[in-house]
């Protein structure tokens, strides 16, 4: 090859000699950058800033985006392009003012995505189907409920409400009671009284009630009242009651399928606590 090209200038004289020594060089200077921004994988430029594939991939790895097709690879690239050129300009622009916030921000997001991500993680295998089952065997009481059905007549007491307001209401709830304890059918009584405009169109019913789950009062009269019996008329913040037990305490016991998601949850806190104070015991912080 060289001697071919060497034949040819000889014939064609020293002029073109001079010039195709000026112009491969150049050729070669043309190639090699193309090279290497084929090497780089650069699919866009902004304002002279290359965007490279690997940017772009980074990006939809980080956002978690699948890519369906061609076309939608296109609109997405055109979305990053646009928000990428718009933080070049600003930060162009108000870089001294930007600065020190975007690196606190940035080392705040920093600190919170290693920790996050390391603990999930160490978390992903922690806790499998024998320590979940293994808890909850181990802890019936958390899921077994006492629960009575019953019913209620309820005359509300506002708050700030004047001494004679209140003796007029428990007035009403004492009449509502002579009538029951007279033999008034207590479903009637609780449409004709009650101020809880729900369960007074079902006859004052207020289904399955947990223990503890509503005023300490009220839920110490459900369960001590006997099955069919009605209460005396009590109070508590919400106004003056009389209730019904329709059914006896019953205690439901919640399936381990049901709570699976809340066990998991728990057992994984408990070992991030544990293991984050042991990685706090191997710091060494002294102040300044």
């Amino acid at each position: 090859m060289g001697i071919y090209f060497w034949s040819i200038f000889k014939k064609r004289g020293s002029m073109r000699v001079k010039k195709l020594k000026i112009i491969l060089p150049a050729i070669l200077i043309a190639a090699l950058g193309a090279c290497s921004k084929e090497n780089k994988d650069v699919i866009a430029e902004i304002n002279d800033t290359e965007i490279t594939e690997q940017q772009f991939q980074a990006y939809l790895d980080f956002k978690r985006i699948k890519v369906r097709d061609d076309a939608h690879k296109q609109t997405l690239l055109d979305q990053y392009l646009q928000r990428e050129g718009l933080r070049l300009l600003i930060e162009s622009k108000q870089a001294e003012k930007l600065k020190s916030a975007t690196q606190a921000e940035l080392a705040d997001f920093r600190r919170q995505m290693v920790i996050s991500r390391y603990f999930e993680q160490h978390l992903k295998d922690a806790v499998n189907d024998e320590k979940i089952q293994n808890y909850y065997l181990n802890n019936p009481q958390k899921y077994s409920q006492e629960k009575v059905h019953v019913a209620h007549v309820l005359i509300r007491l506002q708050r700030g409400m004047s001494e004679e307001d209140r003796k007029v209401r428990l007035t009403t709830i004492n009449e509502a009671y002579s009538k029951l304890k007279s033999g008034a059918d207590f479903a009637e009584i609780a449409k004709e009284y009650s101020e809880d405009k729900v369960s007074s169109k079902k006859g004052g019913d207020l289904g399955w009630m947990k223990k503890g789950a509503v005023d300490v009062k009220f839920s110490e009269a459900i369960f001590s009242t006997p099955e069919g019996e009605i209460s005396l008329p009590f109070e508590t913040a919400f106004g003056y009651h009389i209730i019904k037990v329709i059914a006896a305490p019953n205690t439901v016991v919640q399936s381990l399928e049901s709570v699976t998601g809340d066990i998991r949850y728990t057992l994984r806190q408990q070992i991030r606590q544990v293991h984050e104070a042991e990685l706090q015991k191997q710091l060494k912080i002294s102040k300044k």
